[in-house]
């Protein structure tokens, strides 16, 4: 993956070796292909019935992965209008009817829809500090068994509601998948 060239592989499932392209943005980094790769061992190569969530979808390649390991649905967020054109180019040319692509803020998203989801992928742009904010929020939309993945440059202490299942580290890059205890 080369960012000066806005460009990202998908590394597995039905669309495995397509390129999507995003547009350059502050604070818009995909997740390196070694993390995707890991996050994906950990979930299962087939998603097969499960739903996702990716609630900063940027470069869409976590949503994409998800929905190229046949996810039965996922629902992409993303607030930047450059970077939902290029979303909405890529899902088109891919023809990834699975996938629901939002326009609206994150946190107006998570405070305002209902559903419930087996996975979230949680990238904040990491300047923003918003992990703090978005956790607490989650457990309403995660389903008895599911995990969030979280991604940052540090990632912030948790109670003891949350286990870290996996985590790793890709240089800068700290990622883990989390479970709400209190929801088992």
């Amino acid at each position: 993956m080369s960012l000066t060239q806005n460009k990202v592989r998908i590394i597995g499932g039905e669309w495995r070796s397509r390129v999507i392209s995003f547009p350059h943005h502050a604070g818009l980094r995909p997740t390196p292909d070694r993390v995707r790769e890991t996050v994906f061992n950990w979930l299962g190569q087939d998603m097969s019935g499960r739903t996702c969530l990716d609630l900063f979808a940027g470069s869409g390649a976590m949503g994409i992965e998800a929905a190229s390991r046949r996810s039965e649905l996922v629902v992409m967020v993303e607030s930047s209008p450059t970077v939902y054109s290029a979303l909405q180019a890529s899902l088109q040319k891919l023809r990834a009817d699975q996938i629901e692509l939002l326009m609206i803020d994150a946190l107006e998203f998570i405070m305002s829809d209902q559903r419930q989801f087996d996975v979230i992928f949680l990238d904040p742009p990491y300047r923003l500090g918003l992990l703090p904010k978005l956790l607490p929020l989650l457990p309403l939309h995660i389903t008895k068994d599911g995990l969030i993945y979280v991604e940052g440059d540090s990632l912030s202490e948790l109670d003891e509601d949350w286990l870290v299942w996996r985590s790793g580290r890709s240089g800068r890059v700290r990622y883990q998948l989390l479970r709400y205890e209190k929801n088992r």
